[in-house]
């Protein structure tokens, strides 16, 4: 084993940090159900939200200004609770059924997970996806190398992102403290704040996830200019957010967690509210 680390525990959020390149899985099914209720959306829409628990997410885009006016012309008034809940439930078995085809880790990530376990380092997660989809995804991830220690879900607390819950619980599940001495990956802003909010290191992944929300082969196609323009305005997205240190994916992760060792033996602490 190689000398052991400052850092106790990284804790990683899911679709576009360490699988579903591009976050592509919920876009689709976001812009297929909001039509079955008469009021198309964008993927650029629908990935506003992103990192939300899915009924939060909803919720969301219906108060986006064109959507809540595309809402209020189409059915001479104003989306209700019970609206969100009928598209919460039509929106789970959608993305139920697709999920499976998003479950492709990101490039990188079995070996990060080998050297991460190398050094002792624990492996959390939470996600914005409900258990019941989780149980799809989490055994296909296993079988290509990603068995974190501990998986919190949304719905299983009495609050998701932002709020810190679901790293409060990761590190009861974790046995690991203090809050400082963990790191939170993840590519969306309420990810990030959910770190923040918990009061440990964040890092952004911009190109790999919800702030690009392009998948591989769109990301090959670029031209040089228009990817680092689009990496850009990713990474400062995350960047305003909150997050410590923002780096394309987490095949880049091991040089920024040895920044984040040294930063912590200056006795520097992480950025939080």
């Amino acid at each position: 084993m190689s000398e052991a680390s400052a850092i106790k525990a990284v804790i990683f959020d899911w679709a576009g940090t360490v699988v579903d390149f591009g976050s592509c899985a919920p876009m689709g099914v976001f812009v297929k159900v909001f039509g079955e209720f008469g009021v198309p959306i964008t993927v650029a829409e629908a990935r506003v939200p992103m990192g939300l628990p899915k009924r939060d997410h909803i919720a969301a885009v219906l108060r986006l200004p064109r959507v809540a006016q595309a809402w209020q012309d189409a059915n001479r008034r104003a989306a209700t609770k019970q609206d969100i809940d009928a598209i919460y439930e039509r929106f789970l078995p959608a993305n139920r059924e697709i999920i499976a085809d998003f479950a492709t880790l990101v490039p990188g990530v079995k070996d990060v997970v080998a050297a991460l376990r190398d050094r002792g380092i624990k492996i959390g997660s939470t996600t914005g996806y409900t258990r019941d989809l989780m149980e799809i995804l989490a055994p296909l991830c296993a079988a290509q190398g990603f068995a974190p220690d501990n998986l919190v879900c949304a719905g299983d607390l009495a609050a998701g992102r932002p709020s810190p819950l679901m790293m409060w619980q990761s590190f009861v599940d974790l046995g690991v403290w203090p809050a400082s001495a963990v790191v939170k990956v993840d590519d969306t802003e309420p990810g990030i704040a959910e770190g923040r909010a918990a009061g440990s290191w964040t890092i952004g992944v911009a190109v790999s996830g919800n702030a690009m929300g392009l998948d591989e082969r769109e990301i090959a196609a670029l031209e040089p200019g228009d990817f680092t323009a689009r990496r850009e305005r990713a990474a400062a997205m995350l960047s305003a957010a909150g997050a410590d240190i923002v780096i394309d994916s987490v095949a880049d992760l091991l040089p920024s967690l040895a920044h984040i060792e040294a930063r912590m033996k200056e006795g520097e602490r992480p950025s939080i509210p």
